[in-house]
């Protein structure tokens, strides 16, 4: 009854946000905000056929792949500056300094060095969400009970098997926290990398509608992102909550008293 409630609370803004720009489009006539029908019928005519093979699925093997290699590099990386303190002395301000950056400032360089093919693509995606998760990994670590480490050392257990028993599980809510927020900004570059420097893909595509002035194909891009961003979202919390079962029901009990 619960999940019910929230489902219908979640979606009733978006409908009636819908149904005002339905009315308004369909009493107003306005080049830069076409109808929904006229937006239903351009995105069937964009991104149903030929151009979801062309366009949508090389922009999601990019952003897939860019994000593995953040969370593959983030996370190990996360795991040495986090347990070693050194490290984390000697490169935290490299990383602040780094993070400080714009990577959407980086798109030039990267594609004056790789090209406007896949590799720079992947380059910035990897490197946008490469700094959420490192970070996430290391405040996690630095949260991991002290006790439960002194546990693990007295067991004298091998290093990979302290990682994997002791720190990972402690910083798994911290990580999963960054990897959502990577997500989100490996999205968002993977449509900016491709509108500023590409052949193809959903942010090209969008792009040179714009420059054609044509809002109806701009809109039904700006859709199609919409609900791609959605369910990347939805997917990624369905896996986090079925891998953080334990943490998810704490929470929830928590909650309950």
């Amino acid at each position: 009854m619960k999940s019910a409630r929230k489902v219908v609370l979640g979606i009733t803004l978006p409908l009636l946000l819908l149904a005002a720009y339905g009315l308004w489009t369909a009493n107003y006539r306005n080049p830069y905000f076409p109808t929904l029908l006229a937006i239903a019928e351009r995105f069937q005519e964009l991104w149903l056929f030929d151009r979801f093979v062309s366009d949508v699925l090389p922009s999601l093997r990019n952003l897939l792949t860019g994000y593995a290699i953040a969370v593959a590099l983030g996370i190990s990386i996360g795991l040495g500056l986090g347990r070693i303190r050194v490290l984390r002395l000697l490169f935290t301000p490299l990383l602040d300094f780094a993070r400080s950056i714009p990577v959407i400032m980086l798109i030039p360089p990267f594609v004056l060095t790789l090209g406007i093919g896949d590799a720079s693509k992947l380059a910035i995606i990897a490197l946008g969400a490469f700094f959420p998760i490192v970070l996430a990994t290391i405040d996690g670590l630095r949260r991991t009970d002290p006790a439960l480490i002194d546990v693990t050392r007295a067991l004298r257990l091998p290093i990979w098997k302290e990682i994997t028993v002791a720190w990972l599980p402690s910083a798994a809510p911290s990580i999963a926290g960054g990897m959502q927020t990577a997500l989100q900004f490996a999205f968002i570059l993977m449509v900016a990398s491709e509108m500023l420097a590409a052949i193809r893909g959903l942010g090209y595509v969008t792009m040179q509608a714009q420059l054609t002035f044509d809002s109806t194909s701009v809109w039904a891009g700006i859709v199609l992102l919409a609900i791609l961003g959605f369910l990347l979202n939805l997917l990624f919390v369905s896996i986090r909550d079925h891998v953080l079962r334990w943490y998810v029901q704490s929470r929830a009990s928590a909650r309950s008293r």
